[in-house]
């Protein structure tokens, strides 16, 4: 991790306080920032490579702003999964990477199927909370003291005053942002409407295959948390048509423009507290 830090602060003078994981579909926002950086993970000691469509796999440094008011931002363009068979402590090596740079408040967004009819396509909604079951922790085995204690509190795994900062952000932008408990699983298939029917009684509104084990290694380092979802579709069996890939990517580049807008006005603020 030390190697990664000198080789980033080598190619960047920026120091960001802020980082953010783009989800499938959601990378455009690196490309809107102003004397950006760009280092592929597999230029960066300790990263494994991003092999998900619809994730770049690059670690994007820039500024976001203009006139006197820019602010450093950190950017996954592009995560990793345990689906792509890597295991738990390789899928959150990123959020820990930055937290040795510093970056003290985390966004994470992800593409998510909508257990939660009411959400429609392309809603933006606020993980208020998130049920683990990939069946892994990236906590398991011998604790590194030096990033946090053996059994961390999750009793707010994503900040609700930071998804308060979001939802006043956004009604001043006129987006709608509602909230939800996001179900976290394995894949790489989509969930069967069975499984679909037993997460939404348990509780979920949400559900996706990322997210959960880089939020509980930033909560175990007390970085903050802000979780966004994009419904790009609703489960399995809501709506009676067959789950496929290019409809979520495809659901990500329309909602690009409202979810830019939001994280250009929200960012700042973040950045401020």
């Amino acid at each position: 991790m030390r190697e990664a830090v000198e080789l980033i602060q080598a190619r960047s003078p920026l120091h960001p306080k802020v980082g953010l994981v783009l989800g499938s579909g959601l990378g455009a926002f690196a490309n809107s920032l102003e004397r950006s950086v760009r280092i592929p993970y597999r230029e960066i000691p300790g990263l494994p490579t991003s092999t998900a469509i619809g994730h770049a796999g690059e670690l994007v440094i820039g500024s976001l702003g203009a006139n006197g008011k820019a602010i450093d931002v950190a950017v996954m363009s592009g995560r990793f999964h345990l689906y792509e068979g890597y295991t738990p402590q390789q899928v959150v090596s990123g959020v820990r990477l930055f937290k040795a740079l510093g970056i003290q408040r985390l966004v994470l967004t992800n593409a998510a199927g909508g257990i939660d009819v009411s959400y429609g396509r392309g809603a933006l909604v606020l993980i208020s909370d998130h049920i683990n079951l990939q069946g892994v922790n990236p906590l398991t085995g011998p604790n590194d003291d030096s990033l946090g204690p053996r059994f961390p509190d999750m009793t707010e795994a994503y900040s609700s005053r930071l998804r308060a900062l979001a939802a006043s952000t956004g009604n001043e932008l006129g987006i709608t942002l509602r909230e939800g408990v996001y179900a976290g699983l394995l894949g790489p298939c989509y969930e069967t409407p069975a499984e679909i029917r037993f997460l939404k009684a348990i509780g979920a509104d949400l559900v996706g295959m990322s997210t959960v084990a880089e939020s509980i290694a930033a909560n175990h380092m007390k970085m903050e948390v802000l979780g966004i979802s994009c419904v790009t579709n609703l489960a399995a069996g809501l709506s009676g048509e067959k789950l496929d890939q290019n409809e979520v990517l495809e659901i990500g580049r329309q909602v690009s423009g409202t979810f830019l807008k939001l994280l250009n006005a929200l960012l700042p603020r973040l950045n401020d507290l």
